[in-house]
């Protein structure tokens, strides 16, 4: 898949790149099943889904190391009005999730240009 990194978050009521919204994530090692939670939206598909980043309040600091060697790479992104608690959250840069835009739940917050920079160039290296 081409992936063209937009930042385009517009105040219509309909996600796009540069938000985070709540949506349902498949697992990984199950993916009939899964989990309602935030997404980075970073770009659009030619068939017009989206495409996201998960996020989690679980810092994975403490165990950089670990999580590397099993291929997933984190990047902290602070905390914002998508997290009711406003914990800070981290965004996972390797896993890319399509996302039906009808299938999001709720709009949570729009990302910061310049973190949503960081995100797109740390995205870019890694894919």
């Amino acid at each position: 898949m081409s992936l063209h990194l937009e930042y385009e978050p517009k105040p219509d009521g309909r996600p796009d790149p540069g938000e985070i919204v709540w949506t349902w994530v498949p697992y990984e090692d199950d993916p009939q099943q899964g989990k309602d939670r935030p997404v980075l939206l970073v770009a659009r598909t030619d068939d017009d889904d989206l495409v996201g980043l998960m996020l989690t309040s679980k810092d994975h600091d403490r165990d950089h190391a670990d999580e590397e060697r099993h291929g997933r790479h984190w990047l902290d992104i602070g905390s914002g009005d998508w997290d009711r608690e406003r914990r800070p959250s981290e965004v996972r840069l390797d896993r890319l999730i399509t996302v039906d835009p009808d299938a999001v739940r709720r709009e949570g917050a729009v990302l910061g240009r310049d973190v949503f920079d960081e995100v797109a160039a740390a995205v870019a290296r890694l894919h």
